[in-house]
């Protein structure tokens, strides 16, 4: 594969830029030659996060990337939003993809994310209050979230560009099993599996070596 030129993080469902993956990739690739981007999916609000917006803040930040070929690597929920943004692009910036810990049957009938909110009852409220672990205090989010993101189906997407996964074996939040059905259905996926949760801490030493390979350096 070519070397990237830049590569674009996203962050996860309540986190950050200042997530400890986040802050891993923004110190080791620009040595490297990579220019490095990460869109807060926080702003302009938390309460009002939806899917569309995810993939437009993450289409704007590889538009405004140096020329060459822009990588996209997302963890949990922003590797649900990779794999659809880089539907979006088709193919003119964005020529891999690296998914940590993917959650990608996000928007189905199964809320791991929301913690113990049923979607009957974030529908009727309009909204649910989450811990927010990038900012440290509980918020809320819109149901907005969800219905936006019933029109986005991770399962049902065509995607001709070298994909790596990273997924953990005890993860608490993403099924493994699902991570290997996707994989299975996308023959461009290279799926490694690791021992550790959803967070991936213990794994990031292999993260790096599996990622700066794939990354062309």
């Amino acid at each position: 594969m070519t070397p990237v030129r830049h590569a674009v993080y996203l962050h996860g469902f309540a986190s950050s830029p200042a997530s400890s993956k986040a802050s891993w990739f923004a110190r080791v690739l620009p040595p490297l030659g990579i220019g490095y981007a990460c869109p807060d999916f926080n702003l302009p609000s938390f309460e009002t996060l939806t899917v569309t917006r995810m993939i437009e803040q993450t289409l704007d930040a590889v538009q405004v990337a140096e020329a060459g070929p822009v990588a996209l690597i997302g963890s949990s929920l922003g590797a649900y939003v990779a794999v659809h943004a880089a539907v979006a692009d088709a193919g003119r910036r964005v020529d891999r993809l690296i998914l940590l810990a993917p959650a990608l049957d996000f928007g189905g009938n199964r809320l791991t994310h929301l913690g113990p909110h049923s979607i009957d009852g974030w529908r009727d409220a309009g909204k649910v209050t989450v811990f927010h672990h990038g900012l440290g205090e509980p918020r809320d989010v819109g149901f907005a979230l969800y219905q936006d993101a019933a029109q986005y189906d991770a399962f049902d997407v065509s995607l001709d560009l070298p994909i790596l996964v990273i997924q953990g074996r005890r993860d608490d939040v993403v099924e493994t099993a699902m991570v290997e059905r996707w994989c299975a259905a996308h023959s461009s996926s290279e799926l490694h599996l690791v021992d550790d949760g959803h967070q991936l801490t213990e794994s990031m030493p292999f993260i790096w070596e599996t990622s700066r390979c794939w990354l062309g350096r």
